[in-house]
C-alpha cells in the first residue's frame, strides 16, 4: 500500500486480525481479507528474523492484493526489511519514538495500552492504540483483564487517534464492546481457531458495520 494511503485506510478500519504462521497461511489470509478484514498482524513472539521474513512475504503479498494493512508485531527491524505498513509495540518494546526514527514518518506505529493510566500516558508518536485485554485471554497469559470499563475510559478520553478494543472478543460478547462505545476491534482466536475463518470474519465485519451505523 502506498504510504499516502496508509492512514486513510487505518482511519476507516474496523476489524484487525492477529495471527501467527500456519500451514494454510496464504489461503487463510486471502479468505479473511476477501470478506473485509482491514489489518492483519504477524505475531510470532519466539520466531527468529529469518522465519519472520519468510512468513512476512506472504502477509505482504496478500495485503497488497486486497488493499489491506500489514503490521509486524514487536520488530521494527523486520517491518523495515519487509516494507510492511507498520509495527505494533507493547509496553516493554522499543518506545514508539525510537520506532519512528527507525521506520520514518510514513510507517504506522501501534501501541498496546493495558489500563486507563497507560492510556492517559500514551506516546504521541503512536498512530493507533489498543486497549485491553477486555477479557482474559490465553494469548496474553498472566495478564489480568482491563475490563469493559477500560473501553469506556478510552471513549470518554476523547482520543482522536484510531483505537481498537482487544482481548477475548468474540461474536457473542461483541455487543458489550460496541455498547461501551468501541467501533474497532482486534481479534485472534475468534477468527484463527474457527473451522471457517472467512465466515467468522464476515460475521464480525457485518456486526461492526451495523454498530457503526447505529
Amino acid at each position: 500500500m502506498k504510504p499516502s494511503e496508509r492512514r486513510d485506510r487505518l482511519a476507516a478500519a474496523r476489524l484487525y486480525v492477529v495471527t501467527g504462521a500456519r500451514p494454510d497461511l496464504a489461503e487463510f489470509l486471502d479468505a479473511i481479507l476477501e470478506v473485509g478484514v482491514d489489518l492483519v498482524q504477524l505475531r510470532e513472539k519466539e520466531a527468529e528474523a529469518g522465519d519472520l521474513l519468510r512468513w512476512g512475504e506472504t502477509f505482504r503479498e496478500a495485503t497488497e492484493r486486497h488493499g489491506a494493512l500489514f503490521i509486524v508485531n514487536d520488530r521494527p527491524d523486520v517491518a523495515f526489511a519487509l516494507d510492511a505498513d507498520g509495527v505494533h509495540l507493547g509496553q516493554n518494546d522499543l518506545p514508539p519514538r525510537v520506532a519512528r526514527e527507525l521506520l520514518g514518518e510514513d510507517a504506522i506505529i501501534g501501541l498496546s495500552m493495558h489500563s486507563p493510566a497507560q492510556w492517559d500516558a500514551a506516546a504521541p508518536e503512536a498512530d493507533y492504540l489498543c486497549i485491553g485485554p477486555v477479557w482474559e485471554t490465553p494469548t496474553k497469559p498472566g495478564r489480568p483483564a482491563a475490563g469493559i470499563d477500560a473501553v469506556r475510559h478510552a471513549v470518554a478520553s476523547g482520543e482522536d487517534r484510531p483505537w481498537f478494543a482487544i482481548g477475548g472478543i468474540t461474536e457473542s460478547n461483541l455487543p458489550d464492546v460496541l455498547d461501551a462505545g468501541a467501533i474497532r476491534i482486534v481479534v485472534v482466536r475468534a477468527v484463527t481457531t474457527s473451522v471457517d475463518p472467512a465466515a467468522a470474519a464476515r460475521v464480525l465485519v457485518d456486526r461492526l458495520a451495523s454498530g457503526a451505523r447505529s
